[in-house]
């Protein structure tokens, strides 16, 4: 019964994550959902400027916090261990939701973009964006970001095994194209507002502190991630041809555990 109850508790999990990362497409782009990152202004500006600060400062405690391995180790005593992932993604996914529901626009515009090739395409870096995140995500091991083969190997009976240090497609050109999706999925947009330069350099920022984060631990876990960094641009490809040929044959021969 406990392997099953685990189980239930990360599908269920994955759903209400599933649900909030389609609904974070929405919010941002303002798009079909009820309220959108630019909605209508609510309230006094200094007040909303701060409720909007607090709420992207909570999801990045969060989601940081959760991350280390330190915290891990500790919170594994309280819940079981294959379940550390999906409340891991359970809690981002409840952060976020409460950011969705809390947010207050600021209103004003930064610019606008009118030219129809303009804006087609902002909006196709918009969703390209997201794709490139989803598509990431698969990249690596989608099922074991989001805590679905932890509790799936549990249910088995099967232990967990650690997924080994590997640079498919991707990973070969940038150390993070999941982040790179993020920066076009929160950049790209026809209009810029306030409200929306906010949301989009709180979240590069964070970003760009995470990967510092993550990159400590990928060091601790997978001592061959230092040469792969080394040789692998962070974020941006390498321009010329030939820098982007070595790096990619120095990754693709890198042992991948």
């Amino acid at each position: 019964m406990t392997r099953i109850a685990v189980f239930l508790y990360g599908v269920v999990s994955y759903g209400v994550f599933f649900g909030t990362f389609l609904y974070a497409a929405g919010f941002v782009g303002n798009l079909v959902v009820p309220k959108g990152l630019d909605s209508s202004p609510v309230g006094p500006f200094g007040t909303s400027l701060l409720i909007d600060l607090g709420l992207l400062s909570l999801f990045a405690v969060q989601h940081s916090v959760m991350a280390r391995p330190a915290f891990k180790r500790a919170w594994t005593r309280i819940v079981p261990e294959p379940a550390e992932r999906s409340t891991y993604v359970l809690a981002s996914s409840l952060a976020l939701i409460l950011l969705f529901w809390q947010w207050r626009p600021l209103g004003g515009v930064v610019w606008d973009i009118q030219a129809p090739a303009g804006r087609a395409l902002m909006y196709a870096g918009f969703a390209f964006g997201w794709l490139l995140v989803l598509v990431t995500t698969f990249l690596i091991n989608h099922f074991d970001l989001f805590g679905l083969r932890q509790v799936w190997l549990y249910l088995r009976g099967r232990p967990y095994e650690p997924l080994p240090f590997k640079t498919p497609g991707l990973y070969r050109l940038v150390r993070h194209p999941l982040y790179v999706g993020w920066f076009f999925a929160f950049w790209a947009t026809p209009t810029m507002t306030v409200t929306h330069l906010l949301f989009a350099v709180m979240t590069t920022a964070y970003i760009l502190v995470a990967i510092q984060l993550e990159e400590r631990d990928l060091v601790a876990a997978h001592p061959e991630y230092e040469s792969y960094r080394r040789r692998v641009p962070m974020l941006v490809p390498a321009l010329r041809r030939g820098e982007a040929d070595e790096a990619a044959a120095a990754v693709a021969g890198q042992p991948t555990a």
